[in-house]
């Protein structure tokens, strides 16, 4: 038996608001080719924990209790989240209803602030944080990189903080690097899931290799040619970075360093 069947560098165990969570790959479950296909995709990549917008249910009618009894047989947490809000009291509202509809006081505060880039707003994300987390909820709030703003969230009672990589849907993997290092320096203790922007399993692994606590993503594997493929793709590359993290990346040189000893070779000089 080896180190790997022992189980002897397992990826740490994940927490989140005190809930244990098996992958570090939370998913979501929008625009897949079909139910089936979004089934495998979920099974395929081990997650835990997928996101189930609000919107897509409260459209009711048996699409609706089809989705929902299919999320049911998976046996995974759910994530409602708030999807589509451009305001505070929008948001809250939403939230309100996914309690009630799923059972849950987990929610995935998402409040858009420009059609174009689908950037939150950052006041009314706090306004609608502090309101939730003030109500019992337990919010996953899908934020920008910025530093100030996630402390603001912080403060508001969010133990968790999902930053962007990019714009939703953009599949351009982690536009802003230094900011994101960056965030996780000043933030060691509080969960970052990196949420939207992510296009391939190597952005995964490189959100990991940060030191990010989990990856949240959706389009890129639903969208891609063969989504169960594609989950299982990612479900690799984010156990990959994190254990990546884990053992301790070599930090990076200007220069050459050689990685073969001189001294001791026939043509090392003493002197």
């Amino acid at each position: 038996m080896n180190i790997r069947d022992q189980g002897l560098h397992a990826p740490k165990a994940l927490s989140l608001y005190g809930t244990a969570v098996e992958s570090r790959l939370l998913l979501g479950t929008a625009g897949y080719p079909s139910p089936a296909i979004l089934e495998d995709a979920v099974k395929a990549s081990g997650a835990s924990v997928v996101t189930v917008s609000l919107r897509r249910e409260a459209a009711g009618g048996k699409i609706g209790e089809r989705f929902l009894d299919l999320i049911r047989d998976l046996n995974v947490l759910v994530l409602p989240n708030t999807a589509g809000c451009r305001t505070a009291r929008e948001a809250i509202t939403t939230a309100q209803m996914a309690r009630e509809l799923f059972e849950t006081d987990w929610v995935k505060l998402e409040v858009i602030g420009n059609d174009d880039t689908l950037q939150p707003d950052v006041f009314g994300l706090v306004e609608a944080a502090t309101a939730l987390t003030a109500d019992g909820f337990k919010v996953f709030p899908y934020t920008t990189e910025d530093l100030s703003v996630a402390e603001r969230l912080q403060r508001a009672g969010c133990e968790v903080i999902m930053p962007w990589a990019a714009p939703i849907g953009s599949g351009r993997g982690l536009a802003n690097v230094s900011a994101l290092r960056s965030l996780r320096a000043y933030f060691p203790d509080v969960k970052l899931i990196i949420d939207a922007g992510i296009g391939a399993p190597s952005h995964a692994a490189m959100a990991m290799e940060l030191g990010y606590d989990a990856v949240l993503l959706n389009t890129a594997v639903a969208k891609a040619a063969n989504p169960v493929a594609m989950a299982d793709a990612f479900a690799l590359s984010i156990k990959a970075g994190r254990l990546g993290f884990e053992a301790g990346l070599m930090p990076a040189r200007d220069m050459a360093v050689p990685s073969t000893p001189v001294a001791g070779t026939p043509f090392f000089d003493i002197d």
